[in-house]
């Protein structure tokens, strides 16, 4: 039994295909964690959407960025971009049924010695305050207040945390914290607007979120991706590992046991 941790697919369903076979994946007897943003920008995220829920519990899933605005896309309240390819999931037979069990994924998912979610987890929460908030949006985004959520999710405020956050900012402040982030301030404001590489931002007033001298330290490992600028990470309690497949890099997978990764370069269409 072994545990397979892989970044962002964005619809490259035929990558994956090709290094689950790399790597040997046997859905019977593994378990494969998807780092979020299964669809977008690449050609099969029809199929990749299928593929992930035909897996059952083999599978464990979080929300990224991506798959949030696909269900946005799916209310009408934004339109689909042609860029982002995943028209064909909007008029497939079993739309609703994909995007029912989409909704019902969570925005950070555990293992004894790891914790998975899709950008990362603030610096100013601990592992158990990371868990209840994550929990807070889970739990709307199953009831029937998910539409309410989805139409209101959309801006850069608040970008800092306290206790005393309530409503739709303390939500918003959860999504964009797991979802969107990848630098902080200095003084742990979150920063929406920067996606470079680290080594090209000349502003010292920024820094990777893994980064912040002031983060609090969790007792487990955080598993993330979003961040294909990153080309992959290994710190001492962080891996990235998106690698930018949808851009033309590859998609990176790690086996937790014995920290194997396994990479498939970019399929040219």
């Amino acid at each position: 039994m072994s545990n397979y941790i892989v970044g962002d697919i964005q619809g490259c369903f035929d990558e994956l295909q090709q290094l689950l076979q790399q790597a040997d994946f046997n859905p019977k007897h593994d378990t494969i964690w998807f780092a979020g943003d299964l669809v977008a920008r690449g050609p099969k995220s029809l199929e990749t959407l299928r593929y992930v829920k035909s897996l059952g519990q083999s599978a464990k899933v979080i929300l990224g960025n991506h798959d949030l605005h696909l269900l946005a896309v799916s209310l009408g309240i934004h339109k689909v971009k042609k860029k982002d390819q995943t028209a064909p999931i909007l008029v497939a037979n079993d739309k609703d049924e994909l995007l029912n069990w989409l909704r019902h994924q969570p925005l950070l998912a555990e293992h004894p010695e790891f914790v998975m979610c899709h950008a990362g987890i603030s610096p100013q929460w601990d592992l158990a305050q990371a868990r209840s908030a994550a929990k807070e949006v889970e739990t709307i985004l199953k009831s029937d207040q998910w539409t309410w959520l989805i139409e209101n999710m959309y801006d850069n405020q608040p970008d800092y945390w306290q206790p005393t956050l309530s409503g739709i900012e303390r939500y918003r402040y959860t999504i964009n914290a797991f979802t969107r982030m990848r630098f902080c301030f200095s003084d742990g404001r979150l920063d929406m607007a920067c996606k470079l590489p680290p080594s090209e931002v000349k502003d010292n007033t920024l820094l990777p979120w893994f980064q912040l001298a002031e983060r609090i330290p969790l007792e487990k490992t955080v598993l993330f991706g979003h961040w294909a600028a990153l080309e992959g990470y290994e710190g001492k309690d962080v891996i990235g590992l998106d690698t930018g497949c949808v851009w033309g890099g590859s998609l990176t997978m790690l086996r937790w046991e014995d920290k194997q990764f396994f990479v498939q370069q970019a399929i040219q269409n």
